[in-house]
């Protein structure tokens, strides 16, 4: 395995890869920790002249786009290659202004694990609806996404018993 291959492998090196990754780099959004089983992810993004709106507070495509990926990257990972994971839709509502440094976590349990695996086993596409909200320092909610994902297993494979 090259040396670079092998420094953006497992869950740190997707989380290096996403450290250099364009538009996040460019929002300033920062991924703090994935636990090397994918269960789970935290990102943060701290409040810059580059990502700010007209008055002063997160630019709300930067809050979004800080929760974009991290359950498919998670739910691709803890299923494996049997399956095609999608992000499908969302949904943000923002509830109050976004000052200083936010952040978010992402948790993909053995029962969402389980839930999907059930809801996809015949080949069906499933499509969960999984909350995440971002908060400020302080606790306080700045933002509630709804992610919707597209997960279907793939034809004419097989799994392995479990």
């Amino acid at each position: 395995m090259s040396l670079l291959k092998k420094f953006f492998s497992g869950a740190d090196g997707m989380r290096r890869a996403l450290g250099v990754f364009g538009p996040y780099v460019g929002a300033g959004v920062r991924v703090d920790y994935i636990a090397e089983d994918f269960s789970e992810a935290r990102v943060s993004m701290s409040l810059r002249w580059y990502n700010t709106n007209y008055v002063g507070t997160h630019f709300g495509g930067s809050l979004y786009s800080m929760t974009d990926p991290f359950f498919m990257l998670l739910l691709m990972n803890r299923l494996g290659r049997d399956y095609i994971v999608w992000d499908k839709a969302a949904y943000i509502d923002f509830i109050r202004p976004g000052k200083g440094k936010v952040s978010a976590h992402f948790q993909l349990t053995d029962a969402m694990l389980d839930d999907v695996r059930q809801h996809t086993a015949n080949g069906e596409k499933y499509l969960p609806v999984w909350p995440v909200e971002v908060v400020d320092a302080q606790g306080e909610i700045v933002a509630r996404m709804e992610k919707t994902l597209y997960i279907r297993r793939k034809q004419n494979r097989q799994l392995p018993s479990e």
